[in-house]
């Protein structure tokens, strides 16, 4: 698949290299696995200088004698006598640096814990010492979040405030899959849809459908739902590290969430137990989850809701974690079954949030949310504030067009529109039609 969007984020990497013509530049690239961090780097700097190394959990002799090799292959010096700690390497980089400029990328930056913790403090000395002289762009990546945040924003840590730049990827938005699908022969309203729905933009995902030209949901089922699937152990494989001896408890909140429990006391009747340091880590610490007010409602509001913000890893807590035992079972065409007679009732919502970021992505409003009333009465989809403007959009979205009615919408919003007195309002229904003229 070619390399797609990311423009704002090339802008920044490009910037960043040119400026350490005057010194040591440090740039911080955040995302989840597979959102594609390492094509991102790998295509901003393909005509220079550029040394990769990969962090992988093993001695750390052995890690150098990797970054050795990539060192002398691609800026052709000879290193004589043995180097076994990072730390040796990396004053060895920055000198040659003063020379030589060029952009050294570390990827799985965060598993230097695993490695050797002492790198960072390590790193922190010889960065300050020599920064002012060498030209070196640093660029280090992670996909552990909460490791990576704690790294460069905790003020205890050695690199606090080194970085110059830091960029948080996102996986692709509407309008780039929209592309996609449209390079591919595959586009429809419908198609565009289930992508979303299912990979929620992220790029490792669309590029395997890609590969394997199954853009239909029917196809994609196919290949998650079969033995030796990347996709069925992928939600363990992102987030257990994150977790710790924790995830069973995690895993469950997710879970609930997934099937549309989606506040605190639902989930603490479920669970039996106090989960507010849960949530709260969920959505600071990991940043997996996000908690939602009514729009307009005061900070200090206690009603509100949490939802998952990966949409993969809402379908994976859905479909593959909650029928685990089929998985293990390998009764694949059981949970195939399964996901074609639920998925049209579990994609709605998700239909209102597409039409959030299509929204989003036209940067007009300045509040974009969703409404409701205690006892989720008056509930509205999509409420669009231009305060600027002084304008109102109420939406409701439904899948089809004919569940769709004008007078209970502004039935709805009577109380929502008196807060807003003197504004112009505008009422909109959505269907999955309306994706293309929206």
């Amino acid at each position: 698949m070619k390399f797609y969007n990311r423009e704002d984020e090339l802008k920044i990497l490009k910037r960043a290299d040119r400026l350490k013509s005057k010194q040591g530049i440090m740039s911080v690239l955040i995302g989840a696995r597979r959102v594609g961090k390492t094509a991102l780097v790998l295509h901003s700097f393909s005509k220079e200088p550029v040394l990769y190394f990969f962090v992988s959990r093993k001695n750390e002799a052995l890690l150098c004698e990797e970054f050795i090799i990539e060192l002398q292959s691609k800026l052709n010096v000879e290193i004589f006598g043995r180097i076994e700690k990072f730390e040796e390497l990396f004053a060895y980089l920055l000198k040659l640096a003063k020379k030589n400029p060029f952009t050294l990328i570390i990827d799985e930056f965060q598993d230097f814990y695993k490695v050797n913790e002492s790198v960072f403090s390590a790193m922190q000395k010889l960065w300050d010492m020599h920064k002012a002289e060498s030209k070196m762009h640093l660029i280090t990546c992670g996909s552990v979040y909460s490791l990576m945040k704690k790294i460069y924003e905790d003020s205890k840590e050695s690199l606090f405030g080194r970085a110059d730049f830091k960029i948080e990827l996102k996986p692709f938005k509407v309008s780039v899959i929209k592309e996609i699908l449209k390079d591919y022969n595959s586009y429809n309203p419908q198609n565009l849809l289930d992508v979303y729905t299912i990979t929620g933009g992220v790029a490792k995902y669309i590029e395997l459908f890609a590969l394997y030209e199954s853009f239909t949901l029917e196809k994609m089922v196919n290949e998650i739902f079969t033995p030796y699937s990347l996709f069925l152990e992928e939600g363990k494989n992102r987030l257990i590290e994150e977790f710790g001896k924790d995830y069973t408890t995690y895993f469950s909140i997710l879970a609930l969430l997934a099937s549309s429990k989606t506040s605190k006391k639902e989930i603490e009747l479920i669970l039996n137990k106090n989960v507010s340091g849960y949530l709260h880590r969920l959505e600071s610490d990991y940043s997996i989850i996000k908690s939602i007010k009514p729009i307009g409602a005061k900070a200090n509001a206690k009603v509100q809701k949490y939802e998952i913000i990966d949409n993969f890893l809402s379908f994976w807590f859905r479909f593959i974690y909650k029928y685990s035992s089929l998985t293990e079972a390998e009764a694949f065409d059981r949970l195939k079954e399964i996901v074609l007679r639920d998925f049209s009732t579990y994609k709605g919502k998700f239909l209102e949030k597409l039409f959030i970021e299509l929204l989003k992505e036209r940067g007009r409003y300045t509040q974009i949310g969703n409404y409701w009333e205690r006892g989720n009465r008056n509930e509205i989809d999509i409420v669009a504030i231009d305060n600027i403007e002084k304008k109102l959009l109420v939406c409701e979205v439904k899948l089809s067009k004919k569940r769709l009615n004008l007078e209970t919408l502004i039935e709805k919003s009577l109380n929502l529109v008196k807060k807003y007195n003197g504004y112009k309002v505008e009422y909109k229904l959505l269907s999955l039609e309306d994706i293309d003229n929206f």
